[in-house]
């Protein structure tokens, strides 16, 4: 797992070795066949008949059974891909279910820094509180399922770099008294900001037919 990916995930409940016997000794070849066909099979499936209920149970899935599931079939995947996209929009799904009062701290900074329309593109309103964050993430997420694909990847992507202007700032906040903090701030920003470049690197791959 990549260390921008352990920035928004829980630890895996299931036992370390259940992971490694998964992984470790596979071909990676066959990993990524494994990948890419689940993520284009749900995808395909649910889209094509958008049911409410089935649209909810993925929305809420993290929720229900963690994020180990997820992690296990597509957390190794480019991020440029459509595993990898769905891998990096649940989990800022989570990050923003776990810590909502951060998630809100960061967005509401980030959006009065930010000169762009990015906190328009994302959608939430002005302010923002917690439960706003979550339903914005959920909403966002519910997109990709029943909505137009590559406009919720642009919106996952403009919801990070808000975040990330968000965290940049407050670290600069935190930088003579608290460095420590500050440091943690600024690597959460970067990684948000790649996030960021990778969702929208997506979006436009989805719309030429070229995200697989």
């Amino acid at each position: 797992m990549s260390d921008a990916s352990r920035e928004f995930h829980k630890p895996i409940r299931r036992p370390a070795e259940l992971f490694d016997r998964l992984f470790a000794a596979e071909d990676p070849a066959e990993v990524s066949r494994v990948a890419h066909s689940t993520a284009q099979a749900l995808l395909s499936r649910v889209r094509e008949d958008p049911t409410a209920d089935v649209v909810d149970r993925l929305v809420q899935f993290t929720a229900d059974h963690g994020i180990d599931d997820i992690a296990e079939l597509w957390s190794r995947s480019p991020a440029r891909s459509l595993p990898g996209a769905l891998w990096r929009l649940y989990l800022l799904q989570l990050m923003i279910h776990d810590d909502p009062q951060t998630a809100a701290l960061l967005y509401e900074r980030g959006r009065v820094e930010m000169s762009t329309v990015d906190a328009v593109v994302a959608g939430a309103p002005a302010p923002a509180g917690p439960e706003e964050l979550v339903q914005l993430i959920d909403t966002i997420l519910r997109g990709l399922f029943e909505g137009d694909f590559a406009v919720a990847l642009d919106r996952a992507a403009a919801f990070c770099r808000v975040q990330a202007s968000g965290s940049t700032h407050l670290a600069d906040d935190y930088e003579s008294t608290e460095s420590e903090r500050a440091s943690a701030l600024t690597t959460r920003a970067l990684r948000l900001s790649t996030y960021a470049e990778d969702l929208a690197a997506s979006a436009v791959l989805w719309r030429r037919d070229a995200l697989t």
